[in-house]
């Protein structure tokens, strides 16, 4: 595995280089093979450590070692990977995930005038989603941390002709930056207690070193904030549905299967640090369950097709923080996996649904689209009933797991996600009779094709991930319909600390669950049909109003935060640069031309006067030396 290894994130970086320095040299279509061949071929290696890396319970991780990026008395960090189950796991889904979102890039930019930039720079965001999964310590996290961050900020503000984009991008570059700064002092405090940043030996010395629980929670509640950032959750959620900016294959990439699950992936990484600390996972359980209820009351009231499907992304990331928050690592992970399935399928067929709309984004003057892009209405049809959670959808599997595990934990928190999942059914089909169904609601403009199916190199790409969104639940079947099936429970069981369990659940007790659940689904889908089937919104009152501008929150940020700062670097700038920091500077300039204005009077031009003051000065320094006369 060593001689391969080193290649699945060496060949993304390649493809940046070539692309990126021959983007104006290069054809298109050599561009688009080279982009999608490289991450194809870091695929095709995944899927070989997939197949040999030691899994189920006491395997251990292998480690290779490139060479060190500090290497003193004090401190060792080398450059080197860990593989084990979550690992190959995460390599899959970026990878893969990734290589069919490059395929579709090659059809929906095709007409874009930065083509070989934009391919630059999704090979370079892969190569650092790819070092924030392979690293072994926490600094090699890090980089590749702050590696997505930056990608995320170029893709993004990909167009940056227009200033709202430039505007969504640095937002998401600052309330990054906020998060990261929890990850950078995490990074330090593990330092100074373990003495190491190495994953085993922090893990390791677990069990033998004594670690007030002071600092197990201050390092717990730091790391959660840097994924409180990443992965969108309260109060740092508003960047990723202004994020929609950028171009739609890098929501699907970015916001759907990757970068925002990184939170996920490093919390699940550091899962023995976290089962020391119980509050801090009761605050994770809390946040994200907030998080889900609140963003998903805002997704029932959208209109941009690309808005909905991005606050539904942080919805269904707090249900992944609540379970992890009740000890379901497992069940998370999963769902992070079903989630990358049909999430990206979801995105890339709205990028579909917005090609053919001839770049129309707003879902109020879709409708009827099911006769003119049957491929794509097939595919999102069942990427909604996937994330409804219907079985035998994957949806249904990650989703049951993770309620069952919020039912045994806290039974507010099981009601919260009870009603978040009704309300994803409801928002998700409103999206789909919104757009496919009744007839179409655009006027015809001038010289703008009819809405038309997308190319091939767009359509295969959904028609494959609708395929996995049907199919990928059944690596986790659970004890209720057979036993001994939860593949993935027991391939990450080496790397999983396993939930701890007040009580277990009779099967009779989760039936009734399970059908409540999809009693209220049916519900939902039967509403959104009858209010939605060729039909628009009313304008919103009330409650429905909040909803729609979104709690406010932008605003209240702008009030209490962004004002106040402007106002008082506004102050600072008046009062403190204009009548401090400037008149300093230019007093010293004052000053300094004074002093030299009166000290050159002493020079007369008088050789008389010179030699006199020079015999004064020798008879003084001897007396000095001497007698110590002065």
């Amino acid at each position: 595995m060593e001689k391969y290894i080193w290649l699945i994130p060496l060949l993304p970086l390649l493809g940046f280089f070539i692309n990126g320095l021959g983007r104006n040299a290069l054809s298109k279509s050599l561009i688009s093979i080279i982009g999608s061949g490289v991450v194809f071929i870091s695929f095709l290696l995944s899927i070989l450590v997939f197949l040999n890396v030691p899994s189920g319970e006491g395997a251990q991780p292998m480690i290779f070692n490139a060479f060190d990026i500090l290497n003193f008395q004090s401190i060792h960090i080398p450059f080197s990977f860990q593989i084990d189950a979550l690992t190959s796991l995460f390599l899959l889904i970026i990878t893969g995930i990734g290589f069919l979102i490059h395929v579709y890039s090659a059809g929906y930019m095709y007409a874009d005038q930065g083509f070989g930039k934009f391919f630059a720079y999704l090979n370079l965001f892969i190569f650092f989603m790819l070092i924030l999964v392979m690293g072994s310590n926490f600094f090699m996290m890090f980089i590749g941390w702050e590696g997505v961050g930056l990608c995320s900020f170029l893709l993004i503000g990909f167009w940056f002709k227009n200033r709202d984009y430039v505007g969504a991008a640095k937002k998401a570059f600052i309330m990054n930056r906020i998060g990261d700064v929890g990850f950078l002092l995490a990074m330090f405090w593990i330092y100074k207690e373990f003495g190491t940043l190495q994953y085993t030996e922090v893990f390791a010395a677990l069990t033998t070193t004594q670690i007030s629980a002071f600092a197990i929670g201050g390092i717990t509640l730091l790391l959660f904030l840097a994924a409180t950032g990443k992965s969108a959750q309260v109060p740092l959620f508003t960047w990723l549905p202004d994020a929609m900016a950028g171009p739609t294959p890098v929501s699907a990439l970015i916001h759907a299967a990757t970068m925002v699950t990184a939170g996920i992936f490093m919390i699940t990484r550091c899962n023995e640090l976290f089962e020391l600390a119980p509050y801090t996972k009761e605050i994770i359980a809390w946040v994200g369950i907030l998080t889900a209820l609140i963003t998903a009351t805002i997704a029932i009231r959208q209109n941009d097709i690309k808005k909905v499907l991005a606050y539904s992304t942080v919805s269904q990331l707090g249900l992944m923080f609540a379970a992890i928050g009740m000890g379901a690592y497992v069940a998370a992970v999963f769902h992070v996996m079903t989630h990358a399935f049909f999430k990206a399928l979801l995105f890339l067929g709205a990028g579909s649904v917005i090609h053919g709309m001839n770049d129309e984004q707003d879902m109020t003057q879709m409708g009827g689209l099911k006769k003119y892009m049957p491929t794509t209405h097939i595919t999102m049809l069942i990427g909604c009933i996937a994330i409804a959670g219907i079985p035998p959808l994957s949806g249904f599997f990650s989703k049951d797991e993770m309620l069952l595990s919020m039912f045994m934990g806290n039974k507010i928190i099981y009601a919260i996600g009870f009603i978040v999942s009704v309300l994803t059914t409801f928002y998700m089909f409103r999206l789909y009779f919104m757009t496919f169904s009744g007839d179409l609601r655009k006027s015809k403009v001038e010289n703008e094709t009819e809405p038309h199916e997308s190319p091939k190199t767009m359509t295969i790409p959904l028609i494959v991930l609708a395929i996995l969104s049907i199919i990928g639940g059944f690596v986790g079947i659970p004890e209720l319909f057979m036993k001994n099936a939860h593949r993935l429970n027991e391939f990450l069981s080496g790397v999983v600390a396993p939930a701890t369990e007040a009580h277990s659940i009779s099967h009779s007790t989760e039936w009734l669950l399970i059908a409540a659940l999809l009693i209220c689904v049916a519900v939902a889908i039967y509403l959104a049909s009858k209010m939605y089937n060729g039909k628009v919104d009313r304008e919103a009152s009330g409650v429905l109003k909040v909803f729609e501008n979104k709690w406010y929150v932008d605003e209240i940020y702008q009030a209490m935060i962004i004002n106040p700062t402007i106002g008082l670097g506004n102050v600072f700038k008046k009062y403190v640069e204009k009548s401090g920091i400037v008149r300093m500077v230019s007093g010293t300039g004052d000053l300094s031309y004074w002093i030299s204005k009166y000290i050159r009077t002493v020079q007369t031009g008088n050789i008389g006067m010179y030699v006199l003051l020079m015999v004064i000065g020798i008879v003084a320094g001897l007396g000095i030396f001497f007698f110590g006369m002065f």
